[in-house]
């Protein structure tokens, strides 16, 4: 048997009245996994590479 096999198992096992509660602990496991896969904005940002002189600011008005 596959895992989702004995999950599908263990729910048909339990009782209607545990299933709501069982529903929203699988969707926040799932959208907590989602959220893990996804990067960061600070750690994109932290992927940009800018190829300019060190005082590249200081001769911005210039």
């Amino acid at each position: 048997m596959t895992a989702k096999d004995n999950i599908k198992a263990e729910i048909d096992s339990l009782n209607e009245e545990y299933l709501d509660e069982l529903y929203l602990l699988i969707k926040d496991f799932a959208q907590s996994k989602q959220n893990l896969k996804k990067p960061s904005f600070m750690s994109k940002l932290k992927q940009i590479k800018i190829d300019a002189p060190e005082d590249f600011a200081s001769n911005l008005d210039s």
